[in-house]
């Protein structure tokens, strides 16, 4: 692995530092004071690759998913056996996974929507109910609170942590407030401190959506692990990944005695409390095949040595970017121990960029060789949420009056800001070195020095 400098060696490195009259500025700090630029960084003064110049970085990256002969073998073993459906796999991989998270129990799922969906379906969630959530997550936080014909009521984002802002979240809450879903976005945690304190004022169960935040930690406890349940995706581009597949998190035996029952065709969990009893009738088949259980058992060998890589980087990188004017990687909270860096988010402010737009600047970076992408869209502002709300189940169930009256409601100017300026990178990026993460944080001063023309050209 290359050799992890330091903020001071990088510029070191990059000739800032050692010129009297700069001291330990950053390179924009340099820019600033007339240095003889060509002589300082020269690749800055190239071209930008977008516009026909040398990329930064000219590297391939880690591939993503990770395969191994031990998961060739795995899926081997369990095509042989012939017992494809939830079965020795999947069980052992609920144990082992509650175990990792610190969780008394661990229901696997067909996928992380399908945890959320069966963690709701088990609350008793329906028509005429109402689920908190933020407006910048992925659509499968709303879409599961529209198939029980429940309505989502939108908490603000934060800026500065790209999360549900916790001091908005009592406004929101009324008498048909059955649920509140914080989402642990790109892997940083939501502030669970104030947002069960809230919960349990009210009376609230909390669905943690933890799909993008494997092995995050809030005071040093799984973020899954707090509240009611916490949900948890295994798809493809995750940190733990089968393809698709799902999970729930637990310490309630009766909610995991409920969402067994309701994942799994109304049937007892082997190890239900004799006890155990069920009201909500509905359930469905959202369970994990064998071949997905054997692929996470395999799968899960060295994820704590691959989020510690990602924390490294992502702590360095972190470091760098906030050096650069107009650039903004998200805060985490101080009770966030551990961050998963599912992404790495970031704001970027185009004032500081000679006024360039936030996509040129993505596909600037791009062209420097850097993966990266623009953020979410405004959640609350979808078509597919406000086509379902004005369908007419829902307006059968609801009445138009109501209807009207959230969307006359449905604002989030803090997120509508954080859709515009969001840009992050994908997990695998942190799977490299410090040297990378230089290059990465000298593309993007490229640009700055650059952007006049990139907006030009």
């Amino acid at each position: 692995m290359a050799r992890r400098n330091n903020r001071r060696q990088f510029l070191v490195n990059t000739g800032v530092l050692g010129l009297g009259s700069i001291g330990s500025g950053s390179l924009m700090t340099a820019f600033s004071q007339q240095v003889n630029v060509p002589n300082v960084v020269p690749e800055l003064q190239e071209k930008p690759a977008l516009l026909g110049g040398k990329p930064v970085l000219s590297r391939s990256w880690p591939s993503w998913p990770m395969v191994h002969k031990s998961d060739e073998d795995a899926i081997m073993e369990v095509l042989r056996a012939g017992r494809w459906y939830r079965n020795r796999s999947v069980e052992e991989f609920e144990e082992r996974y509650a175990e990792l998270n610190s969780a008394r129990f661990c229901i696997a799922t067909s996928s992380g929507t399908t945890a959320l969906f069966t963690s709701l379906g088990a609350l008793g969630i329906g028509p005429g109910d109402e689920v908190i959530v933020p407006p910048f997550t992925f659509m499968a936080t709303v879409t599961v609170v529209l198939l029980h014909y429940a309505l989502p009521v939108f908490v603000d984002s934060d800026l500065e942590t790209f999360l549900m802002d916790p001091k908005k979240l009592e406004a929101a809450i009324t008498p048909r407030t059955k649920a509140i879903i914080p989402v642990h976005i790109g892997g940083n945690v939501a502030n669970l401190d104030e947002i069960l304190a809230v919960a349990e004022r009210h009376k609230i169960p909390v669905v943690g959506d933890a799909c993008q935040a494997h092995l995050a930690e809030w005071r040093g406890k799984s973020a899954g692990s707090w509240g009611t349940t916490g949900c948890y995706s295994f798809q493809l581009s995750k940190n733990l990944c089968s393809g698709e597949g799902g999970a729930i998190l637990t310490n309630d035996e009766a909610i995991a005695d409920a969402c067994f029952a309701f994942h799994n065709c109304y049937r007892k969990r082997p190890k239900a409390a004799p006890t155990a009893d069920f009201s909500f009738g509905r359930n469905g088949n959202f369970r994990m095949t064998e071949f997905q259980g054997a692929l996470l058992l395999s799968q899960m060998e060295g994820i704590r040595e691959r989020a510690d890589l990602r924390s490294d980087n992502a702590a360095y990188l972190t470091k760098l970017l906030s050096e650069i004017p107009g650039i903004s990687p998200a805060r985490q909270y101080p009770q966030c121990t551990r961050n998963a860096y599912h992404l790495f988010m970031f704001r970027y402010d185009p004032a500081e960029f000679s006024d360039l737009p936030r996509n040129r600047f993505v596909n600037a970076l791009r062209a420097e060789g850097v993966p990266c992408s623009p953020g979410y869209s405004p959640l609350n502002k979808e078509k597919f949420l406000l086509d379902a709300l004005r369908s007419e189940p829902y307006l059968r169930v609801y009445g138009r009056e109501v209807i009207d009256a959230w969307l006359q409601k449905n604002e989030c100017p803090e997120n509508d800001k954080l859709c515009e300026h969001s840009v992050w990178f994908y997990q695998n990026v942190l799977l490299t070195d410090h040297q990378t993460m230089d290059k990465i944080a000298l593309a993007i001063n490229k640009i700055k020095k650059h952007a006049g023309d990139l907006r030009k050209g």
